[in-house]
């Protein structure tokens, strides 16, 4: 029998690695495109994309790291309350995990049956999965969460970097916008199928909102200029 392959144990990382690779590009780019329509210096350029570039990636991984804490720290007070209820009203506990079964879809006795048999297995997992909706997929990593989200927009940020260093400086609008979106449609389709999910949707989506963030910063930029 083939083993069916599903993307849901990728949902954590892969969530945090694309929205800092898409924040990398675009906050770093869309921050070269606005210095870069108000002046027609490369420094400043250049040095707005490092600057850009550093602030955002320690942001995004400290902001994601202390996003995904609070989560974690709700999960860790949920399941201690679910233990000591498991301690001390272990019966009340067995009927509403019968009672969940049993709103989705299964008879009275058989739900009972398996409330009784998943207590035996492992009482406190067994909660923590159909009543709370923890389970080891979708459980909190703040490490991990930070890890991916930082390096993620790093390496993404880095590309528009380098346009700053070595696209001609009277065209750097130009040429970070276009290359943002080849990066940025590239980003889709990795992310579309490492998730599964549709490759077009992905592209259309991601080039749509980082047309408008760009555009808004190189008007602000030619505005001040």
């Amino acid at each position: 029998m083939d083993t069916e392959k599903h993307y849901i144990n990728r949902s954590g990382w892969l969530r945090a690695a694309v929205l800092g690779a898409n924040d990398g590009i675009i906050s770093t780019a869309s921050l070269a495109i606005g210095i870069a329509a108000a002046s027609s210096s490369r420094e400043a350029v250049v040095l707005a994309a490092l600057a850009g570039l550093v602030a955002g990636a320690l942001s995004m991984a400290a902001g994601e790291y202390f996003s995904v804490s609070s989560q974690s720290d709700i999960e860790k007070a949920d399941l201690k309350r679910e233990k000591n209820e498991l301690a001390t009203k272990p019966q009340e506990e067995l009927l509403e995990l019968a009672e969940l079964y049993q709103q989705r879809g299964l008879d009275n006795k058989l739900a009972m049956q398996v409330a009784i048999k998943l207590t035996e297995h492992n009482v406190l997992e067994s909660h923590a999965r159909d009543e709370l909706g923890i389970t080891k997929i979708n459980k909190a990593k703040p490490l991990q969460a930070a890890l991916a989200s930082g390096t993620a927009f790093t390496a993404g940020g880095l590309l528009p970097f380098l346009i700053a260093f070595f696209a001609p400086i009277h065209q750097m609008v130009i040429y970070q916008y276009i290359f943002s979106l080849i990066f940025l449609a590239l980003l889709g389709v990795i992310a579309a199928k490492a998730g599964g999910s549709s490759k077009a949707k992905g592209i259309i989506r991601i080039c749509f909102w980082s047309t408008i963030a760009m555009g808004i910063t190189a008007l602000i930029g030619y505005l001040f200029k």
